[in-house]
């Protein structure tokens, strides 16, 4: 059972029944588009009261390159939710694999960050995605992104 998004750009409320991230690491803005068993395009938009500006590089803010890379796995995640659907409250997909990161231009207060990933590959769990964030139309980082479903192990589940 797939969930669809009702109406596009989607913002954070209801991105929030996506994935499971709050503020402050919830880092999707928008669902700008996408397509089920297929792509998602998404936005961060990068401000300077952004919490780890205040200790990354304080003279030169950039986005720390980790948080970009959580950026993809969330609107990965999010197109995830699409194809296969809400978890039950046990389960949640989980980032399992990071792999061919590079890291091209840095990413600047005010910028928006487009995120854009693609479903390569899906079977048992397991999901891989192409990714690429963009900056005014030019690639500041790529990786393959993979997800796994797990189950949470805590008190509560047992």
């Amino acid at each position: 059972m797939t969930s669809q998004i009702k109406k596009l750009p989607c913002r954070v409320i209801d991105i929030i029944e996506h994935i499971p991230h709050r503020y402050p690491f919830l880092l999707v803005d928008v669902i700008l588009d996408y397509k089920i068993n297929s792509f998602i395009k998404a936005q961060k938009n990068v401000t300077f009261n952004e919490p780890y500006f205040e200790g990354h590089f304080p003279n030169y803010p950039i986005m720390p390159g980790v948080l970009i890379l959580e950026s993809l796995a969330q609107a990965s995640g999010i197109l995830t939710t699409l194809n296969v659907g809400h978890l039950d409250s046990k389960h949640l997909f989980f980032l399992a694999g990071i792999n061919g990161v590079k890291f091209k231009k840095p990413v600047l207060p005010g910028d928006v960050l487009i995120l854009y990933s693609e479903l390569s590959k899906s079977m048992k769990g397991l999901f891989k995605y192409k990714t690429q964030a963009l900056v005014n139309n030019l690639v500041v980082a790529e990786a393959e992104i993979t997800l796994a479903k797990g189950e949470i192990k805590n008190e509560q589940n047992t």
